[in-house]
């Protein structure tokens, strides 16, 4: 049994984890240990081969492989220890954890731990596909490894239930493995492509000008044996079936965290995002434990996510100075159709120093009405908008947190009419 102790231990070797131990050395941290369950460090962006990385953090427009390795360069460069291939079996105490390695099996115990887990789509399963269970059934992760990581063949012709972003990734990995996309397809009334759906008509037009889209449908089961044969797909409001004929399923976006060391810390979850519950600087409810990146909803950008991870940086370090943990949290709750909101609880340091804005998250597409935050009866903000729009991470201004009473009742944001 190894036993070891070091200053900060982060798990999670993505774009959060990788940027918060490089901001901690920078300003001074001695020990700071990265571990990963993968064989390589970098997170999502190394199996994602296209372009659209890296502008916000690190200036610059790379390919997701590029943008990792940038990351683990400079980790590697500023002193920290990454570890890969070593997984995060449980809590051994308050601030140790067991993890299992190619050498063996330990306990490292920190003074702070920064959980950066990231996040994983939900396969085919747990969306209650029905149907036979043949091969050719993948998430756009799975997707990426078989075709860029292991340069596995994943058929000739493909649906993609989805049309978010992450859908186009998918759409561009099947097209560079030589597969034709039969049709993506959507519940919601149109696709969730927004911002880069300009740039990617211009840059790819004969791709999606030459792939179906179906909005209002849902894929009602998969046919097949031994190998996926077809999709069965309803649309919505008029009732009509049909059958797409394809070897290849790919289900794209509906993101879930990667909970499993955060559950197994009993800390604080929050119901919408299946993430832990975090305040303003990344504060868990189990002192010295924070969290950052993908892990608390899903759905941001790796840019993002890294940006998260150098904010929380700065609160670790004020918390191994010696900064007192809250003893108080108020929740932050969401109601439909609004399924999330980050940071989701509030301490007194929130109040006194607000961070920069919010984040949240819409299920369905609204048009015209009011988003309000309120704590009971008080109004505490509230802001009248054209369109909400679902699959999108959209902002909120934090200017009403001043005002929230933290031995109130929870806060909570809402959709008015």
């Amino acid at each position: 049994m190894i036993i070891e102790e070091t200053d900060v231990l982060i798990v999670g070797a993505g774009p959060a984890g990788l940027a918060n131990a490089i901001e901690l050395k920078r300003r001074g941290i001695p020990r700071v240990v990265v571990v990963d369950r993968e064989p390589e460090a970098g997170g999502m962006p190394r199996l994602c081969h296209h372009t659209g990385f890296g502008l916000p953090d690190l200036h610059r427009l790379l390919s997701g492989p590029a943008y990792a390795r940038r990351y683990v360069r400079m980790a590697r460069r500023q002193g920290v220890e990454i570890r890969t291939s070593t997984t995060i079996t449980g809590w051994d105490s308050e601030k140790g954890l067991t993890f299992t390695a190619p050498d063996g099996m330990g306990v490292i115990t920190a003074r702070a731990i920064l959980l950066a887990t990231g996040v994983r789509e939900r396969p085919r399963s747990a969306r209650l596909v029905p149907g036979t269970r043949p091969h050719g059934v993948l998430t756009t992760g799975a997707l990426q490894r078989f075709v860029h990581e292991r340069h596995l063949p994943v058929g000739t012709h493909a649906v993609i239930v989805g049309a978010e972003e992450v859908s186009l990734s998918a759409l561009m990995t099947l097209r560079s493995a030589g597969v034709k996309v039969v049709a993506m397809i959507t519940h919601l009334p149109q696709h969730q492509i927004y911002f880069p759906y300009s740039i990617a008509r211009w840059m790819y037009m004969n791709v999606l000008s030459s792939t179906p889209l179906y909005t209002s449908t849902r894929i009602r089961r998969i046919l097949g044996l031994r190998r996926v044969q077809g999709v069965e797909v309803e649309h919505l409001e008029s009732g009509q079936r049909r059958v797409l004929p394809c070897d290849t399923v790919v289900f794209t976006g509906d993101w879930i965290p990667e909970n499993e060391v955060a559950r197994s810390g009993e800390l604080v979850m929050d119901p919408g995002t299946k993430g832990p519950q975090v305040d303003g600087e990344f504060r868990t409810s189990r002192p010295g434990v924070f969290a950052a990146g993908n892990l608390l909803r899903g759905a941001e950008t790796a840019s993002n996510s890294a940006l998260e991870g150098r904010r929380a940086a700065q609160a670790m370090i004020r918390f191994l100075e010696g900064e007192t943990w809250p003893d108080h949290r108020l929740p932050l709750i969401s109601h439909p159709p609004l399924r999330w909101v980050a940071p989701n609880s509030f301490s007194s340091r929130d109040l006194e120093f607000p961070p920069e804005r919010l984040s949240f998250w819409a299920d369905e597409f609204v048009d015209r009405g009011v988003l309000q935050v309120r704590q009971g009866s008080r109004v505490l903000y509230e802001r009248a908008f054209r369109h909400l729009r679902p699959n999108k991470v959209l902002r909120l201004s934090s200017r009403w947190l001043p005002e929230v009473a933290l031995s109130g009742p929870p806060i909570e944001i809402l959709v008015r009419g």
